[in-house]
Formats: C-alpha cells, structure tokens, sequence
C-alpha cells in the first residue's frame, strides 16, 4: 500500500477548502482538487477559490485590526506610561508635540469641520497639475482648538492630513468673564487681534446671552474653542477663507499672550518632564 506525499500547496488547499465547506475531489493520481475548480475547468484554485484580497497574503485586509500606539518620541513615551497626567502639562513647558496620538490620548472628544477644500494649480510643461488644499478646524468646545491646511492630490488624502496638523497645532484658549466674575468662564478675556495676510480679525467680549455676533466662518472656529458670548470686527480681504480662519485662530491663540494681574504672583517653577522623568527614559531606550 503506497502512501501519496502532499506538498504544501495541497495542504493549504486542503485547509482552505475544508473553512469554506468546499468538498474536496482526490483523483486518480492522489492529489486533491476542490470540487468546484474540478467542475469550472480551472486548474489551482478556480473562480470559487481565494483570488487577490483574500485573508492572506499580500492582498489581506490591513486596514480592519487597530495597530497600538508605539511612541517614537520622549514625550510619546511619557505620555502613554502615565507620566504626563493632562494636556495643561504639556502647554505650561512649551513641549513640542510630534505626535498626533498624545492629542487623541488626552482629548478624546475632539469634533473637526471641513472649512474649504479648494484647487490650487502649478503650471508644468505637460500643462497644470492640480491639487486640493483642506482647511480644517478641530476642537473639543471646551477650551482647545487646532487648525490644519493641507494640499494632497485626493481630496480625502487633504483632509486627513489636515486633521492630524490640526491635532499637532491644538492651542489652549483662555477664557474670561464680562463683568462680574460668576458662574463657568463664557466669553474673551480681553480684546485680541489677529491677522493674516489683509485679513484682520479682532474678539471683543460679550455680557452673558449674546451669543457669538460674528460672521459664519470665525463662528465655527469660536464655538469650536469653548466661546459662548464674543463681539467680532473684521477688515480686509475675508471672502479669502484660508487667511481669515487663520485670522481667527491667531487671535484665539493670542488670549493667553496677554499679561493680566491675575497673573503677576510669583511662578513656582518645577523640573521638565524630561528632567524628572529621566531615569525612566533612559531606562526604556536601553531596552
């Protein structure tokens, strides 16, 4: 009695044959072909077998499974450890953030809006290349927002990569009162300018109830920062959407620029991140 040897190709036939329910045929030589490559014609696997895209090989699904988080920076690392406990640590030492995944760590409701996509050109010899450029404000309504301009050659590439620089730019926003000082933080705490290009944008404050009296592009940003009550006034060229969102956003940015007396007391100063947590950096990059 003479035993048939299989090779690999028939043994993974035989497995993937036997997950979908597909009979096998052995012929008369003992190899094993599926029963539905036997009645199509088609040698290997036929029309009824994996093809390209299946659930293995090159062409597998790699999008589906959530990849974990590897920093690739100190702050990274701090961050997912547990070292660095809030966003407000992050801001009170100016730390640069490189990574989009610490913003996603700290902020979890973050919400974006899609300003503008335009076509920009570049003229070459073979005549104009297009792209898109994205203009994306994201933020969580509650003192944080970022903006991000991205040109990509596909309209959904632009707005992908304008999130993540959006990510990568959220600023804190302080917020004040008008008048008595009761009740959550609603509105500027004090006049700011912004400006780009001819656009100018400025923020005045607002009792509580006003609402944002501002024109619908800078309204989306404010409401995105966690603003409820502001007076704005605009100047030059604002129908160019690009200069005056980041108008706006410079403005924004610029609450916190401002020195007011609330601020004069004396700073405790406390050590870096990177110097205190020193040990355990250094720990982890010898690993």
């Amino acid at each position: 009695m003479s035993f048939h040897t299989w090779t690999w190709t028939e043994y993974q036939m035989l497995l993937f044959s036997s997950s979908l329910l597909d009979p096998i045929k052995v012929t008369d030589h003992g190899t094993l072909t599926p029963v539905s490559s036997v009645f199509i014609g088609r040698g290997g696997f036929g029309r009824g077998g994996r093809g390209r895209g299946g659930a293995r090989g090159r062409g597998g699904r790699r999008g589906d499974e959530k990849t974990e988080w590897v920093p690739v920076t100190k702050l990274g690392r701090l961050v997912k450890a547990g070292k660095i406990k809030s966003i407000e640590e992050i801001y009170l030492f100016s730390l640069p953030i490189k990574e989009y995944q610490i913003v996603d760590f700290f902020l979890s409701n973050l919400k974006d809006e899609v300003m503008k996509i335009m076509p920009v050109q570049k003229q070459t010899r073979a005549g104009q290349r297009t792209r898109f450029k994205a203009f994306v404000v994201i933020g969580d309504n509650d003192g944080h927002v970022g903006l991000g301009v991205k040109c990509s050659k596909e309209v959904a590439t632009a707005i992908r990569g304008a999130i993540i620089l959006a990510k990568l730019s959220i600023i804190p926003v302080r917020r004040g009162y008008w008048g008595s000082a009761l009740g959550q933080p609603h509105t500027v705490p004090c006049k700011v300018t912004g400006k780009c290009g001819s656009a100018l944008c400025r923020l005045v404050p607002a009792p509580r109830g006003t609402g944002i009296v501002a024109a619908p592009t800078p309204k989306k940003v404010l409401q995105l920062a966690g603003i409820t009550d502001c007076y704005t006034t605009s100047r030059g060229s604002t129908r160019t959407l690009g200069n005056f969102v980041k108008a706006t956003f410079a403005a924004i940015g610029n609450t916190y620029g401002f020195l007011t007396p609330d601020l004069w007391e004396e700073t405790e100063f406390s050590k870096v991140p990177y110097q205190e947590f020193t040990d355990f950096l250094s720990q982890k990059a010898r690993k």
